[in-house]
């Protein structure tokens, strides 16, 4: 029986570096981490500007191994949509962007298989969630706001148009 050890990383897509602790962790387990660190940045490469999380999936009995690129943050989705470089450290008080609704439903459609919402009612009201933690509003209201006002009905024609998109995923 094969003996796998897995190293979990985020990365900036495409510019992984050796540095630590992603080098020596890799050196450790007998893998050259600058072909590790090519691969990873050849299979991030479309997510470039973005935060993804990567799986190294390592046999230690052979030295072969595995990517497993993962689809970018929430976070990272959200800054990028508002132009941001951070969360806020204080979302309650300081806001650092607004996006439109429909931006964010565009968000939830991407992030789709890794939610474990069984609607897009209910997966942009996570994405909502996540806005709010961050620092960011919402058609220029807070993001809780609009999870009551998707509740009471006032968004349904608006969601009813991706509604095909959120399927297809």
């Amino acid at each position: 029986m094969p003996r796998i050890r897995v190293v979990r990383l985020h990365v900036q897509g495409g510019k992984a570096s050796p540095a630590p602790p992603l080098g020596p962790t890799l050196q450790q387990l007998g893998l050259d981490p600058a072909k590790v660190v090519d691969d990873i940045n050849k299979a991030t490469k479309s997510y470039e500007g973005y935060e993804v999380r990567v799986d190294v999936i390592v046999d230690l009995d052979t030295l072969h191994y595995d990517l497993r690129v993962k689809l970018p943050t929430t976070t990272s989705l959200l800054l990028k949509a508002v132009g941001a470089e951070a969360p806020s450290g204080d979302p309650a008080h300081k806001k650092i962007g607004d996006l439109s609704l429909e931006k964010i439903v565009e968000i939830a459609i991407i992030k789709k298989p890794e939610l474990n919402a069984k609607s897009l009612k209910a997966a942009v009201k996570t994405i909502l969630g996540s806005a709010r933690s961050i620092g960011i509003t919402v058609e220029g209201k807070d993001p809780k706001e609009v999870q009551a006002e998707i509740d009471r009905g006032l968004y349904d024609s608006l969601l009813l148009k991706y509604e095909d998109r959120w399927r297809s995923q």
